[in-house]
């Protein structure tokens, strides 16, 4: 993710913010001119990774034995599974690319390039999402512990069934000013190791929180619905997603890619024009 023509030059020390503002702005730009096929190969991508992710903590969840907050952060460790194989692997996620905001509002960019980037990224972490809801569903795995893998799942998209507009708005927010920070930190690191660290604690914490990430949901609660739970319906899987969605973009996109625009490029502006 990050260009070798922009390193620092020492090494050996991590990059700095200001320059981290500048390497998120060079990748937002060819993330928004990206032709087609890639931008939906890549979000197919990283829905899938996303959804693993979300598999391997509904694992973790079920019958472990430990209290709420350890047993939370447990599962958030597991659901970094899923942005490590993004970041490291490679793929186009519809809350990390929020951050292409800093992009445009450097008006490097159009918002109708950023419009286009975030439907086709969302629109393909979605089916992604959903064909590993229907694998999961169709390998048998939920059945694991004489069924107790499927009771944890649709425990969990109860949860998030139940939530008030609000509530999932304002955890969406939240959930999204982890993630984009989480990349943030990953163009600090220049090794594979250093970006594993920079994710895990991030995720780990909205996961163990309880904030909504909406690519996530676009697994567990489809996920969910393919075990049969009661109430989880297409118009549910859509009451949840708008909410959380635009919380999403208002946590990643305002909270932190125009609040660190704000910081460092935006003084750029205000010298050129003195």
């Amino acid at each position: 993710m990050v260009e070798d023509n922009a390193a620092p030059r020492n090494q050996l020390d991590a990059y700095a913010p200001a320059e981290i503002a500048l390497l998120v702005e060079t990748v937002g730009v060819r993330k928004a001119r990206q032709p087609l096929l890639p931008t939906l190969a890549l979000g197919t991508l990283a829905g899938a990774f996303i959804a693993l992710g979300a598999a391997f903590f509904t694992l973790v969840m079920t019958e472990h034995g430990l209290g709420y907050g350890p047993s939370r952060l447990l599962g958030g460790v597991a659901f970094s599974l899923g942005l490590v194989l993004v970041v490291v692997a490679g793929a186009e996620l519809f809350t990390g690319n929020n951050l292409i905001v800093m992009a445009w509002a450097e008006r490097k960019i159009t918002g109708a390039q950023v419009l286009r980037n975030w439907l086709l990224v969302y629109l393909a972490n979605f089916a992604g999402a959903v064909f590993i809801a229907l694998l999961v569903h169709g390998s048998g795995i939920m059945q694991g512990g004489g069924g107790a893998m499927a009771a944890t799942a649709t425990a969990i998209a109860e949860g998030k069934l139940g939530l008030s507009v609000s509530e999932a708005f304002f955890r969406g927010v939240l959930c999204n000013a982890l993630v984009c920070l989480a990349v943030w930190l990953c163009f600090a690191a220049h090794t594979v190791t250093g970006k594993i660290l920079a994710i895990i604690f991030p995720i780990s914490a909205f996961v163990a929180l309880g904030f909504e990430h909406s690519v996530a949901n676009m697994y567990l609660i489809p996920v969910a619905m393919l075990q049969g739970l009661p109430g989880a319906t297409v118009p549910a899987l859509i009451a949840n997603l708008v909410p959380v969605t635009l919380g999403n973009i208002v946590g990643g996109s305002v909270f932190v890619a125009l609040a660190y625009w704000a910081i460092y490029l935006r003084p750029n502006h205000e010298a050129d024009e003195e």
